[in-house]
Parts: structure tokens; C-alpha cells; sequence
């Protein structure tokens, strides 16, 4: 018998296709083999990244579809991206496993794909492969999906999703964040309703997976999230994954890691630097830019800032005058870092962080406290678990201008930095996490039956 041979795919966005490329580093060290789907333009990019030759003989292979948008389109446009997978990805996915099946000695045994790919599991289900689906963000989020039909009912949202009580809280168990309406996530992730209503449908249309799939994973612990998981009893937790598990530095990032920059944490008091990222779809107007850029230089602390070459709207992001020569050594600037590195290096003191998922677990698998600046999606959601249930950072206050302005930024970092309790907080949920995937514990029971299936 040959070896467990998956094929994994990710929705083609950062954030989803760093956990599963976390997940399918922890299988292959397993000695499973892994076909790794990326659409055409993120393959590229991961290559690029990468800055390596992916070892052909390893358990882990790069594989790329179509996503059917052409060169030049924009593919943070989500719903245009969206309607584009669904109308090629089945006919594309097909082939792949076709033409696989027909050229390697190890058939593929299983497809495992993100669960806001719900449409690579239907495929799989049609030829008879059994699926696996990871939803790589809150287990909570997962529920507030599976739960669309009763704020409908209930007379909360209409049938395109959109709210009719704008500032009725949803709270779904009691331990767990309440939900601004305007923040259920299908609402957050662009302006146009259109997109709203393509996103919406998109995902309601992937619920059903969750109660077909052989499998539901979710890269959170019970530790951190125990009603969420009591509200979706078919997900069973796996993570946090961590980035000490890669095998090499393929990480699945789509920009080029500055490793520079730890030499420069190196230099550093232990506990003295404020770490910014923002992750990969954040975008700020120049106004906004600059008021970060004066409230870091305002807290007269050493920082270490991600700064991507589109993380403005319009060409170039431009600095407040005379700011370089200011902060001179006082600060590190990079276009994109080894997160978890940094995160883990003993001079951070804390987190300015637009509460993405993956960051949000690399934080606190390393005890570091947060400042939380959510930009869309899930953000909102993860932001509230972050200050209001796990207690372990502080929220910005935008003014009536919509700007978070240098003096709260400045204020907040005092406040957070300056209360012992933050990090004593951030330390206990570390240890927390860090005993969940270690040996025993309750996410690495369910990853070690996880792999003893898939090697059935």
C-alpha cells in the first residue's frame, strides 16, 4: 500500500493559506504526502517568497490552478474573485485530481480544503474521496455562518444579509463576544452591497459542508474558545498551529520576510519594543498613515513597523515631515517580517495588530499583549475575544473623524505597557495553548486521531 497522499486547498487569500500551509507541514512531518493547491497568481507568489527551490523529493509538492481572473485584475476585489472561483475552480479541481491520480504511484486519499472552499469538498464528494474541511479563524465565526437562519427569522437581518436592527447586539452563549450587526462579517469584507450579497450567499452556500465533511478542524484550543466549540459540536480544535513546526521556511507567505530586522530586535532592551503589522489586506488613507506614523514617534519607544508598499491608497505612502530623521535608530521599518519570530522575541512588549486570526494565535502563543486595530472580516469578532473575554489588550478609539490619532495611540501603548496585568494575562494563556498542542494535550489528541485516520 502506498502512502496517504492529500491534496490541500486554500480560499486564495494570506490568511487562509498560511494555516493550511501550517497544518500540511505538520501532516508531512507525519510522513504524509502532500499536494498543495494554490491558484496560479498565489503559487507564484509563495514560490517568489520563498526564495528556494521546493525540494521535489519531500512529502510536500506545490501544486496551481486557474482562478479564472486575468492578468492585472485585482484580486483583493473578493466578490469578483469569488464569482470567478466558483465558476472554474469544479471544472479545474477535477482535472488536477484526475491528472494526479493518472501520474503518481500514491492515488490521493483524501482532499482537505478550507471550508470557505466548500466547493473543492463538494468535488471531492463527487468522486468519491473523502474530505476534510479546516476553517482557519474563530470557531465562534463558524457558528455565527451555521446560525443564518434565525437572525433572519428573528427579524435581525433580511435575506441579503443585510441588518434591519443596527444596534441590536448579537451575543450567541453567554463567556461568549457580543456582535455589532454592523459587523457580522459578509458586510465587513467591502462596501459595495453587490459584494456584501455575493459573500454572503458564498458563504451560507459552504454551511452545508460542515455537516457532510468527514472531518471539521479548527485552528483554535478549547482553552481559548470553550462555548464556541459547544456551539458547533462537530468542530474539533487542532491549534493554535505554530510556526516551529515548518519544515524549512516555507511558511506560505505571499511577500519576502526582512530576517534583518531580528538582528535589530537583538539590539534591544528585553520587553521595550512596540511590533506593528497589519496584515495583508489592511489599507489606510494618508491621513490616517501619518497619525500612526506621529503617534509611534510620540511614545518614544523603540517600534518595529510592517510597512507594505500597498498599504495606502494611491501609489506612494508618504511620511509626515521631517519623521525619518526623528526617529533615526529609535525605530526598524521592513515591508514584511518573520512574524512569528518577532513575535517571539523577548524584546516585543506588545502587539498594534489588526486582529487578523493568524496573528492573533501567533500573539498569544508567545504571550505578547495587544493593541487592536481591526481593519474587516473577522477582525471585529477577534478583537472583542482578544480585550473583552481573554482580557489580554486594549481597543483604539477612533475620533468623530473616523482617525485614530496619535495621542490615543500614544495613550493606549502607556496604558497596556505600563499595567503588569496585561502580560501576566498573556503569559497564562500562553502556557495555556502551549499545553493544548503539546503532548496529551486536548488539541494534540485530536490531531494524533486526526493522522491515524488519515493513515487508515
Amino acid at each position: 500500500m502506498g502512502k496517504s497522499h492529500i491534496v490541500v486547498i486554500p480560499y486564495p487569500a494570506q490568511g487562509h493559506v498560511i494555516p493550511l500551509m501550517e497544518l500540511s507541514q505538520n501532516l508531512a512531518k507525519q510522513g504524509i504526502k502532500i499536494s498543495f493547491v494554490n491558484t496560479v497568481f498565489n503559487h507564484k507568489r509563495v514560490l517568489d517568497a520563498f526564495g528556494e527551490k521546493v525540494d521535489k523529493n519531500g512529502l510536500l509538492h506545490l501544486l496551481s490552478v486557474p482562478d479564472g481572473l486575468e492578468d492585472g485584475e485585482d484580486r483583493n476585489q473578493l466578490g469578483k474573485l469569488t464569482e470567478s472561483l466558483c465558476q472554474v475552480m469544479p471544472t479545474q479541481l477535477k482535472e488536477l485530481i484526475h491528472k494526479v491520480n493518472g501520474s503518481d504511484d500514491d492515488k490521493i486519499s483524501c482532499v482537505l480544503a478550507d471550508i470557505s472552499m466548500g466547493l473543492a469538498l463538494d468535488v471531492a464528494a463527487e468522486l468519491g474521496i473523502p474530505t476534510v474541511g479546516l476553517w482557519p479563524a474563530t470557531v465562534l465565526q463558524l457558528a455565527v455562518l451555521l446560525r443564518v437562519p434565525k437572525p433572519i427569522d428573528d427579524g435581525l437581518i433580511d435575506e441579503n444579509g443585510t441588518p434591519l436592527m443596527k444596534h441590536k447586539m448579537i451575543q450567541l452563549s453567554p463567556m461568549t463576544p457580543f456582535i455589532h450587526p454592523m459587523n457580522l462579517i459578509w458586510l465587513n469584507l467591502d462596501d459595495s452591497p453587490s459584494t456584501q450579497k455575493i459573500m454572503f450567499d458564498f458563504l451560507l452556500r459552504n454551511n452545508k459542508v460542515v455537516e457532510t465533511t468527514d472531518w471539521v478542524l479548527c485552528n483554535s484550543s478549547l482553552e481559548l474558545e470553550l462555548q464556541g466549540f459547544n456551539l458547533v459540536p462537530r468542530a474539533l480544535p487542532i491549534g493554535p498551529f505554530l510556526a516551529t513546526n515548518r519544515l524549512g521556511n516555507l511558511s506560505g507567505n505571499f511577500w519576502l520576510e526582512d530576517p534583518t530586522c531580528l538582528q535589530w530586535l537583538d539590539q534591544q532592551s528585553p520587553g521595550s519594543v512596540i511590533y506593528v503589522a497589519f496584515g495583508s489586506f489592511t489599507v489606510f488613507d494618508q491621513i490616517q498613515f501619518q497619525e500612526l506614523a506621529l503617534g509611534l514617534e510620540i511614545t518614544k519607544r523603540p517600534f518595529l513597523w510592517v510597512v507594505r508598499e500597498d498599504i495606502t491608497k494611491g501609489k506612494h505612502h508618504t511620511y509626515p515631515k521631517g519623521f525619518n530623521e526623528r526617529v533615526g535608530n529609535q525605530c526598524r521599518i521592513v515591508s514584511w517580517a518573520p512574524q512569528a519570530a518577532v513575535l517571539g522575541h523577548s524584546s516585543i512588549a506588545c502587539f498594534i495588530s489588526h486582529c487578523g486570526w493568524n496573528s492573533t494565535m501567533e500573539g498569544v502563543s508567545n504571550g505578547v499583549p495587544f493593541l487592536c486595530w481591526p481593519y474587516f472580516a473577522d477582525q471585529f469578532l477577534n478583537e472583542s475575544y482578544i480585550s473583552d473575554i481573554w482580557k489580554l489588550g486594549l481597543k483604539l478609539q477612533k475620533d468623530e473623524g473616523g482617525i485614530i490619532r496619535k495621542e490615543e495611540i500614544k495613550s493606549k501603548v502607556e496604558q497596556l505597557v505600563g499595567d503588569e496585568k496585561f502580560k501576566t494575562r498573556a503569559i497564562e494563556l500562553k502556557q495555556m495553548v502551549t499545553k493544548s498542542v503539546g503532548d496529551g494535550g486536548s488539541s494534540d489528541k485530536v490531531f494524533k486521531n486526526f493522522v491515524q485516520w488519515l493513515k487508515s
